[in-house]
């Protein structure tokens, strides 16, 4: 049984609680998360709050059997994502790069704030430490101090690159990003002319490490935890007011969240005890559960709820409006053909030993 109990968030939740509390005081207004508006100062407060434990928080695949850091880093971002969909999108982003370079064995990483960018599509290319070109879908491309991003070589190999983006050469155009929805994640495209980068890792590094599957748990633990926030409200209602609808309607949430959070556990536990596996499927699976989920919990809030919280609570709105969104890095069918395909092959693997894979 994994142990759950995590003293860095609650470590974080104080600190994070404070900021909150200290900002809501000079807006002359009392703290209540129904009410809270996040404005982009205290978004910028609270991530510095975040990125000071950086150094704190563990890598995925870091646990054992007793303990589980991977769900710790989960549990952490599932709380921030809690609070605001924009402040964990900037912090699972910057903690996905730390973790990337940790893994690929890239010693020269500078303190600030980083952000992934791996969207593919635009031209960049890279010659004598120099990059020219473009790349898109860069969220924080305003705020972060270095960047870890992609780009595909002569021979078509996905290589990294690192950037300091205090420096000449750049351009941002945010003009594209028209979303409602994550809006002010500050996502851009991004010019480069000559702009100077580093190399990290080998060809294929990022793709090819198990790790990369790992750092796409933690999107859906991020989607998790609005979700379970979301759930949160219809709870509040029924105990306020209760009635047979709100009850039905908190039954089937609560089945599906249940379901869910142990299926966490277990991935966490798989992911810490079998750290040079990828667990691709069993990741998969996961987002897709997580996906299906959330689009789950928004129509049944809503249904149990109706119109006043999407309307008259800050907090509920902006994450009912930010959540479709973020949760479509899940990549909907083809994960679901991706998943039918490695089911297949693990059966066939398996079909001498336990007839199917689903047999209890």
């Amino acid at each position: 049984m994994l142990e759950v109990k995590n003293s860095l968030l609650s470590t974080i939740k104080a600190a994070v609680e404070e900021t909150i509390a200290a900002h809501n005081q000079t807006m002359n207004t009392p703290f209540s998360t129904g009410t809270l508006c996040i404005t982009d100062k205290l978004r910028h407060a609270i991530l510095k709050v975040l990125v000071a434990h950086s150094d704190n928080m563990p890598h995925p695949a870091s646990g054992d059997d007793a303990y589980s850091n991977t769900l710790t880093r989960w549990q952490i971002l599932a709380y921030v994502a809690g609070i605001d969909l924009t402040i964990v999108k900037w912090f699972e982003s910057h903690l996905d790069a730390l973790s990337i370079l940790h893994e690929i064995g890239y010693n020269q990483v500078a303190q600030g704030l980083w952000a992934v960018w791996a969207a593919e599509g635009h031209p960049l290319r890279y010659e004598q430490g120099k990059a020219c070109g473009t790349k898109a879908w860069c969220s924080g491309a305003n705020i972060v101090d270095h960047g870890l991003m992609t780009y595909r070589d002569e021979d078509g190999h996905s290589q990294l690159l690192t950037v300091d983006m205090q420096q000449d050469g750049i351009k941002i155009d945010n003009s594209a990003w028209q979303a409602v929805g994550m809006q002010a994640t500050d996502t851009a495209t991004i010019q480069f002319e000559q702009v100077a980068v580093s190399r990290a890792g080998s060809a294929n590094a990022y793709l090819d490490r198990v790790g990369f599957w790992h750092g796409a748990a933690g999107v859906a633990a991020c989607w998790y935890g609005a979700t379970a926030y979301l759930a949160g409200y219809l709870i509040k209602a029924y105990q306020h007011k209760p009635n047979d609808y709100k009850a039905m309607y908190l039954g089937q949430v609560s089945t599906a969240l249940a379901v869910t959070q142990h299926y966490f556990y277990h991935v966490a536990g798989l992911i810490d005890r079998e750290p040079k596996q990828s667990h691709e499927l069993a990741i998969r699976i996961l987002r897709a559960n997580v996906e299906q989920l959330a689009r789950q919990v928004l129509d049944r809030v809503g249904q149990a709820l109706g119109a006043a919280p999407f309307c008259n609570n800050a907090h509920f709105a902006r994450l009912a409006a930010d959540l479709p969104v973020f949760i479509r890095q899940s990549h909907g069918a083809f994960d679901l053909q991706k998943i039918g395909e490695l089911s297949s092959v693990l059966a066939s693997k398996a079909a001498d030993e336990q007839g199917s894979i689903w047999q209890l």
